[in-house]
């Protein structure tokens, strides 16, 4: 397992915390090693796999990290895409990255939550009657 329960918790709590301020959907993968050259492809591949393109709003999002080779990507439905600056995925990531190089996951990883949701609060605002349309769970490969 890559995350303890307790840092699990950790980083459904913040899921939870920025799926309450906005309609969009957050989900982070995080297995050991990434086969793919690119990570962005195998981010794309789970993306399909996990149903993340089920919203209403194709405002899902997926964060992924591949803990033993160093790779992370972030990967957003059309909804989302068609949105956000150009260069929001970019920066989040470095920001994510900068604390996972100093072996900070957990904290890399709610960072990434904090700013996505951040980003989806401004598009898409929490509205009376949006529903959690995807699990809130850490989903884990080989």
């Amino acid at each position: 397992m890559y995350l303890k329960k307790k840092e699990q918790l950790q980083i459904l709590d913040a899921i939870n915390a920025a799926e309450l301020q906005t309609s969009g959907e957050i989900r982070v993968h995080v297995e050991g090693i990434c086969e793919e050259d690119n990570p962005l492809d195998r981010a794309a591949w789970l993306f399909g796999e996990l149903g993340m393109e089920k919203t209403a709003r194709r405002n899902g999002v997926l964060i992924y990290l591949a803990l033993k080779s160093h790779r992370i990507a972030i990967i957003g439905d059309c909804g989302i895409n068609s949105k956000v600056e150009s260069n929001f995925w970019d920066s989040t990531l470095q920001a994510m990255q900068q604390l996972l190089t100093q072996g900070r996951t957990v904290e890399a990883i709610e960072q990434g939550v904090r700013l996505v949701g951040e980003q989806m609060k401004s598009l898409f605002p929490y509205e009376v009657e949006d529903i959690n349309e995807l699990p809130d769970v850490i989903s884990f490969g080989k």
